[in-house]
């Protein structure tokens, strides 16, 4: 099995570090916008692997989502966490047009992938991926 992890910070990087050791998938993805985030997170689980005796194969990747192709499902962590005196509907428009371009993204290279969505606020971003996902991909 294939899971990508869309989103290297603290969320995204634990959530990877935990499916990498307990060995839930054979591979998995670690995708991030920021240059060198995501590979060095990757990085990091991977070296370790053979001290906590686990296999699962972990890469990095900066926005190139031709290496997430094949995900069977894929955890979306990213956008930006909300500042002090941000309400939550200041966060909404942000972060849906993260997670739109993103699950776009997904649908081109993994269609047939379960998304899992833990961007906040999080009703209204699982509401974004599902109305994306059902668009037509485009490439």
């Amino acid at each position: 099995m294939k899971i990508t992890v869309v989103g290297a910070g603290n969320v995204g990087a634990t959530c990877a570090d935990v499916l990498a050791y307990k060995e839930i998938a054979n591979e998995i993805v670690l995708v991030d916008i920021r240059e060198g985030f995501a590979e060095g997170k990757a990085l990091d689980i991977w070296q370790k692997a053979p001290i906590n005796l686990y296999d699962s194969r972990t890469i990095g990747s900066t926005n190139d989502y031709t290496k997430t192709a094949g995900s069977e499902v894929v955890v979306i962590t990213s956008g930006l966490p909300r500042k002090p005196g941000m309400t939550r509907d200041d966060l909404i428009n942000t972060n849906a047009g993260i997670v739109k371009s993103v699950t776009e993204n997904v649908v081109k290279h993994s269609p047939n992938a379960i998304i899992i969505v833990v961007s906040n606020p999080l009703d209204v971003m699982t509401y974004q991926a599902h109305i994306t996902s059902k668009l037509p991909a485009h490439g």
